[in-house]
């Protein structure tokens, strides 16, 4: 079972006291990685443990007990005063706050959504899901707090995730479709997480999502069965592990269908952005094989697709098939209805609750995925070849 920071380090310095004696105290040496940052969590949970009454040790004590520098010690208690645990004067013993043992030994309350991007730019779908998480949390009795740790700002945004767990004191976090390094740094630690997406390779936390490996994989099975050979993925190169997992099963469909034909399975990696998803798309049709199928992975990349193909005179489906991977309200009702995988969303709050009801009540649900396949819509977009 994982633990709270604020359980394991509490255990870690019970560890340290148990040893002490009244005259000579032993405390075990700091590893050399964020030196002040360990510090700072190890007088925590001293000043939570009832270790110090009204004082802390002098700078020089404590120097001796952690056997680092002053410079280190002084950083240190810069961050308990900014936790309200402290308060230092110049030629004075730093003293203890009246409230800081009561503040620490009270359990967190506050669930961190950790997002890739602001909440004003999500995806109607997303912003739903996170609005339901919030109010059932809020029906449980904690507070949410959202940190935006936009991808490809690896140092950064571990720096800017230190200070946020330590100073709010995060009881667990909820992690939507963040970058591998976001993920790497919660499993190395032992904040509880949970993410709502696919976990990448190596990464042992619980996690919730879409199989996009076998919608993948059923989506290029669908265009093969009507006759299609030239097929592309349009997906961006995020990084993100379900991505990733959409490749892995567009790419398995095509080879299993391949036996004696060798059938192309052309992935269009893209930035987002419309300029440069037209620039890939015009590659792709100038080419010598071009697409008769496409796979669209996100909801705003495919009217993005689709308004390319209308002013280069490509009509949908009697010329190119299309196929969105994930969900949006408006592919139903447009005409023709684009074919796409719409998730039972009863189904996906169900698991959700459950797996955050697991965590709040501390009993942490394991590391491994729980993955949902999704329901196929057929549309109008999807024609068969003669």
């Amino acid at each position: 079972m994982q633990k709270s920071g604020l359980q394991s380090g509490t255990e870690a310095i019970i560890g340290f006291f148990v040893s002490m004696s009244s005259a000579h105290p032993s405390f075990a040496i700091l590893k050399r990685h964020s030196l002040s940052g360990q510090a700072a969590d190890t007088l925590r949970a001293a000043i939570a443990d009832g270790t110090w009454k009204d004082f802390l040790p002098s700078e020089r004590r404590l120097c001796e007990m952690f056997q680092v520098s002053r410079p280190t010690i002084r950083t240190a208690l810069h961050l308990l005063v900014k936790d309200g645990l402290i308060e230092t004067r110049p030629g004075r013993r730093n003293r203890l706050l009246s409230t800081a043992q009561e503040s620490l030994r009270r359990p967190s309350r506050l669930v961190g959504l950790i997002t890739p991007q602001a909440v004003s730019q999500m995806t109607v779908v997303v912003y739903k899901r996170v609005s339901e998480i919030r109010t059932h949390l809020a029906e449980q009795g904690f507070a949410t707090e959202v940190l935006v740790c936009p991808s490809g700002r690896t140092a950064p945004g571990e720096h800017k995730l230190e200070e946020f767990v330590r100073q709010n004191r995060v009881f667990c976090c909820v992690l939507l479709s963040v970058s591998k390094e976001v993920q790497k740094w919660f499993s190395a630690r032992s904040v509880p997480a949970l993410v709502l997406g696919s976990c990448h390779p190596g990464v042992k936390l619980a996690s919730l999502d879409i199989d996009q490996r076998s919608v993948c994989r059923h989506a290029a099975g669908i265009f093969l069965s009507r006759g299609h050979r030239q097929l592309a993925l349009v997906v961006p190169d995020s990084g993100i592990a379900g991505d990733l997992a959409s490749e892995q099963g567009f790419r398995e469909a095509v080879d299993q269908h391949g036996n004696s034909e060798a059938l192309p399975a052309t992935v269009v990696h893209h930035d987002g952005t419309a300029r440069h998803l037209g620039a890939k798309l015009d590659l792709l049709f100038s080419s010598s094989t071009p697409p008769t199928a496409l796979l669209v992975a996100k909801p705003q990349h495919v009217f993005i697709v689709l308004i390319y193909l209308l002013k280069r005179g490509l009509a949908v489906p009697n010329q190119i098939s299309v196929i969105a991977r994930d969900y949006d309200p408006i592919f139903a009702i447009v005409d023709p209805p684009i074919a796409h995988y719409s998730l039972e969303e009863d189904a996906y709050v169900h698991r959700l609750s459950r797996l955050m009801v697991q965590m709040v009540s501390q009993d942490y649900p394991t590391p491994e995925p729980n993955l949902i396949f999704p329901k196929f819509f057929t549309g109008g977009t999807v024609r068969a070849l003669t």
